[in-house]
């Protein structure tokens, strides 16, 4: 009880010195006696107005606030004014993220000052006193609007309605007038724009732009989902337009500026149900016994000119979005499908390496330039695969079974065959090169999902990198590398594809999480660092706790991004590295191609700031898409869950919170949570030390990487979460 009095009297200290700070420092060039501060606090009883003089005298004498003149008190000059971004999370408080502060400032939700997430802030942060540890402090002003468009389902009442946003850090609904509707009917979802946000309002007030449709149907939630990150739903018609009125034919006199490749044996490999063909090898023995390898990608930038509707729609998008059942390309179809993809037996503009290559996949020569390609053959990875895999076979039947196998309609000749079998070689040697150079080994499982007629999931399969997928992914590196190499060496302003080291705390908890596991990471420096990653990554593979591994030694490293300032890139090892190979697909190797030609013609460096600016916008572009990308993913998957309601599976723990467990179904990645509260036998709480809910009486503990039996209890579309309970082991 006493305890409970003094804890209870030290938080009144606390909140009055940071009232006193909180006045003084809003008004940096007046000073208050302590009867205009009681003021400003609402402090009108005697007694406080007392607390308020002891404090102000005690803040005197330890030098916090200066008394200017007798009885009024003024802030020192130093500031604590940060700006910042604000993250906000679920619970409705939040972070402000400042550039070179080791933390972040935490906002609680009453200081949050109509800041919504992602807002630029401006903050104040609150004096730090003795067993404070972290910074807190509230918003002082919104600098710049992250979005003002929220997608959300009307509520509708006799006068008026409300948007309820679906975005769970959306911490407030948005009131609309019933003339601001646009037609929207109770329960439909629709696209708001905050128009207001008045004084002491609690909600901000907004107009209904689009109604996306009823929530659960595929295409509202589908279309929620890219217009909750920003994303584009279709081109506007102005952009259509100037697209299919672009010149796409092949040019004699263009011909004449390019090398033409349209003679070498040349062809893709690609996904089967890829549209977009954005890379194409080639391939040819030469005369001293060397081996030519092109790799030519889709000369984007010939048709897509600075300066024009479409180069800036291009920007805007900055990269293609990859949903389970759609594709939301970058550059319109006319470009994207057709008039850039490398198709088999069409002529196309290619932006090409060309190398030469021993039979040790040593580089002794290069050319980077404008060319002219033919592709030969199309095949699927499967198909590639199927070459590879029958190597050990006699020619002859490696011929007919090639030509032969189930549901695939191509012919393969001989050429082809030895020339895949030769690139395949080469990527290997390639890849091994790479590994012993510390670069590190992802091959992380990819969920699928098998598709109706109506895109609606029927089945789920796992996705793994087989030997064709590595042999394209090797020379795509090849060429990423040897033109950010060609360009370092000319110190000129480039677009970087840049990745640090990994985070040294992230990796202490992924060592200690392992070492209950059986493995450890030897911490000693960068080289060792990424030996013992990969020998971990090897030795899980095909157990158990392979997938939860995987994830958390992706966790641990830092995000790979575009930059001009060239720091290297850890996890492929490289000194040098950028992003050359998927201008259908990725704004940035747009520039690479621009920047690239630019220098090959002798231009000077260009202006960093202005690709910096470039880079940072395309790095929080496919921040954006990636995370479109997994809720469309968890959508699937919920819905795919719909049909095995009170189904018992087998799953691993895949992540623990103080509010439950996470558990990932072994046989299709479905995760779901186990709600805490859903645990009977004991009141469990989070050890985030060890990553697990113990139980405070049983001391029984549910740590990441456990496997339990749960069945799945709820599955919820609109907020694409499921939840499960555990079950008695059967």
């Amino acid at each position: 009880m006493k305890r409970n009095r003094k804890k209870q009297a030290k938080k009144k200290q606390y909140e009055l010195t940071r009232g006193i700070f909180e006045v003084l420092e809003k008004h940096p060039n007046e000073s208050f006696n302590y009867k205009q501060i009681a003021a400003k606090l609402g402090a009108d009883e005697p007694s406080k107005r007392d607390m308020i003089i002891k404090k102000l005298v005690q803040l005197k004498e330890k030098k916090k606030i200066v008394e200017v003149e007798r009885g009024k008190y003024q802030a020192l000059s130093s500031q604590h004014y940060y700006t910042g971004t604000l993250d906000v999370n679920h619970k409705g408080s939040g972070y402000v993220i400042v550039e070179g502060l080791d933390h972040d400032i935490y906002i609680a939700p009453n200081f949050l000052n109509k800041a919504l997430h992602g807002d630029l802030v401006e903050v104040y942060v609150f004096p730090r006193f003795r067993g404070r540890k972290k910074l807190e402090g509230e918003i002082t002003k919104v600098l710049e609007r992250n979005k003002m468009r929220f997608v959300g389902t009307v509520q509708l009442s006799k006068n008026f309605a409300f948007v309820l946003p679906t975005d769970h850090r959306m911490y407030t609904d948005i009131f609309v007038r019933k003339s601001d509707l646009g037609g929207a009917e109770n329960g439909d979802r629709v696209i708001v724009r905050i128009d207001a946000w008045e004084g002491k309002s609690q909600s901000p007030m907004g107009v209904v732009e689009q109604i996306l449709g009823k929530p659960g149907e595929q295409d509202t939630e589908m279309h929620s989902i890219l217009v909750e990150y920003g994303l584009p739903i279709s081109f506007p018609v102005e952009v259509e337009e100037y697209a299919k009125g672009l010149d796409v034919s092949i040019k004699p006199e263009e011909i004449a500026k390019r090398r033409d490749m349209r003679e070498v044996l040349t062809f893709t490999i690609d996904p089967k149900d890829a549209k977009d063909f954005d890379d194409a090898l080639s391939f040819r023995v030469l005369e001293n016994g060397n081996y030519e390898v092109g790799v030519h990608i889709a000369d984007v930038s010939h048709y897509v000119k600075e300066g024009t509707i479409l180069d800036d729609e291009a920007y805007e998008r900055a990269t293609s979005v990859y949903l389970v059942d759609r594709v939301v390309p970058m550059l319109p179809e006319v470009l994207s499908n057709f008039a850039c993809s490398l198709r088999p037996n069409e002529e196309k503009y290619t932006f090409s390496a060309v190398f030469e290559m021993n039979k040790n996949a040593q580089v002794l020569n290069t050319w980077i330039g404008r060319t002219v390609t033919l592709s030969d053959q199309r095949f699927a990875y499967e198909e590639a695969q199927e070459i590879i895999e029958r190597a050990t076979v006699g020619s002859e039947y490696l011929m007919s079974a090639a030509t032969s196998l189930t549901g695939l309609e191509y012919r393969v000749g001989e050429e082809i065959v030895d020339a895949t079998l030769t690139l395949n070689d080469l990527a290997v040697q390639l890849r091994e090169r790479r590994m012993k150079h510390g670069a590190i080994s992802f091959d992380k499982v990819e969920v699928k999902f098998d598709l109706d007629e109506n895109s609606n999931p029927i089945g789920v399969y796992f996705k793994e990198a087989k030997e064709a997928n590595k042999l394209i992914e090797e020379f795509m590196l090849l060429a990423n590398r040897k033109v950010a190499e060609f360009i370092a060496k000319q110190k000129k302003t480039f677009v970087y594809r840049i990745h640090d080291e990994p985070d040294g705390e992230k990796l202490t908890i992924l060592n200690g999480i392992v070492h209950n596991f059986g493995y450890s990471i030897d911490m000693k420096d960068k080289k060792t660092i990424s030996h013992s990653l990969n020998n971990l990554l090897e030795s899980v593979k095909g157990k158990r706790e392979q997938n939860l591994v995987d994830t958390l030694a992706i966790r641990s490293m830092a995000k790979a991004a575009y930059s001009t300032k060239n720091i290297g890139h850890y996890g492929l090892a490289f000194d040098d590295y950028t992003h050359f190979t998927s201008p259908i697909r990725r704004y940035p190797d747009v520039m690479v191609h621009r920047l690239l030609q630019l220098y090959l013609d002798g231009a000077p460096s260009q202006s960093e700031e202005h690709y910096e600016e470039k880079c940072k916008h395309s790095s929080q572009m496919e921040s954006l898409a990636a995370q479109a990308e997994r809720d469309s993913i968890k959508y699937m998957q919920v819905k795919y869950m719909e049909q095995h309601k009170n189904q018992v599976f087998a799953g691993t723990i895949s992540g623990v919170t103080e509010w439950g467990i996470y558990v990932e179904i072994n046989e299709n990645k479905c995760e779901g949570l186990v709600r805490a509260r859903s645990l009977k036998d004991d009141y469990y709480v989070f050890d985030e030390t060890t990553y697990s809910l113990v139980g405070e009486v049983t001391k029984n503990a549910y740590q990441l990487g456990d496997e339990v039996m749960i069945r799945v209890v709820n599955t919820d579309l609109m907020k694409k979460q499921m939840d499960f309970e555990l079950v008695n082991n059967e």
